[in-house]
């Protein structure tokens, strides 16, 4: 068995696999990392192997415990990924962009891909049908604009994401929500229609913490995979592996 695991900038995420097959998957904060994955390895003994992204803090507890305990997989930009990187920074790429970028090579080859990844930032990464990685876009995630109408203004008040009941707000609450919420639904709308302006054949993957809020209220057609990362990392071990 596989343990994969995110160290993301708020929560750590980790998911137990058999081959492709996701058995389990959990979320916690990093005071909680060694604590929680001595459960995991308690519940799931058979786990031998972990690979690991990291985006956030190096949580050294918890790297710790994975090599004690697994043959540890870091996932870093010396490794080899499923596609031609073009980003013209390619050291300054975020792992969690390149692994989503992999996971959907390898899930959907040949197709030209939109990954967008609704976490604290939404992110936009685009890889052509050819497997050439070109880049994309990092806007503020939806708490994220909430918490900067808060913080930046002397009185508007702190809320978390509601779908509001129109994008006419009302009210101040209700228009923070109008602003926040439809803001980023037609964002993403639009950056999609974008897209399919210059390539006609265009397979989108939404993911994130956000995605499943986001999916069922957005126009446009996607894949919505909350766990898309955590089974990209999956897909990545297995073809470093068994190349």
């Amino acid at each position: 068995m596989l343990l994969a695991v995110d160290i993301g900038n708020t929560k750590i995420k980790a998911a137990v696999f058999e081959e492709t097959a996701l058995l389990v998957r959990f979320s916690f904060s990093p005071d909680e990392a060694a604590e929680k994955l001595e459960e995991i390895f308690y519940s799931y003994p058979s786990v031998s192997h972990s690979v690991l992204s990291v985006v956030g803090k190096e949580q050294h507890s918890l790297l710790s415990v994975l090599k004690e305990r697994t043959v540890v997989t870091e996932i870093n930009r010396d490794i080899a990924f499923p596609f031609t990187n073009k980003y013209a920074t390619p050291h300054t790429l975020g792992i969690d962009r390149m692994v989503l970028a992999a996971g959907a090579v390898l899930q959907h080859p040949g197709h030209n891909l939109l990954v967008i990844d609704a976490g604290t930032c939404i992110t936009y990464d685009f890889i052509t049908a050819a497997g050439e990685y070109l880049g994309g876009a990092i806007s503020p995630g939806l708490q994220l604009r909430y918490n900067a109408m808060h913080t930046f203004t002397a009185k508007l008040p702190l809320l978390y994401p509601e779908m509001p009941e129109s994008y006419v707000g009302d009210s101040t609450n209700a228009s923070l929500h109008a602003g926040a919420v439809y803001g980023l639904l037609f964002e993403i709308d639009g950056f999609i229609g974008a897209y399919k302006e210059q390539y006609q054949q265009l397979t989108v993957i939404l993911t994130g913490g956000d995605a499943d809020f986001l999916a069922k209220r957005l126009k446009s057609t996607i894949f919505a995979n909350s766990n898309f990362l955590l089974e990209s990392l999956n897909k990545l071990y297995i073809y470093k592996n068994h190349k």
